[in-house]
């Protein structure tokens, strides 16, 4: 699963070469996605990105989702081929 590409599709993330030069960023916005996986994997986390960019809130959610369920999938399909 191309997560990107499913971010892109469900119009949670865009990329535009006139936005941020091409940088993937949340719709509607020129909040880059990296700055989301910047927060969270720094002291500050995903409550400081929710507090500094509140009007996020459901594509941030979004995002978490279509990870987890990528991830289960890969869990799935390493599970299935080890058994």
């Amino acid at each position: 699963m191309d997560i990107q590409k499913v971010l892109c599709d469900r119009l949670i993330i865009s990329s535009d070469p006139d936005i941020m030069s091409g940088t993937p960023v949340f719709v509607g916005t020129r909040v880059p996605l990296q700055t989301f996986f910047d927060y969270l994997e720094g002291e500050a986390g995903l409550t400081e990105f929710l507090e500094d960019f509140p009007h996020l809130q459901t594509q941030v959610l979004q995002v978490l989702e279509v990870i987890a369920k990528a991830m289960l999938n890969q869990e799935q399909i390493t599970y299935a081929h080890s058994a």
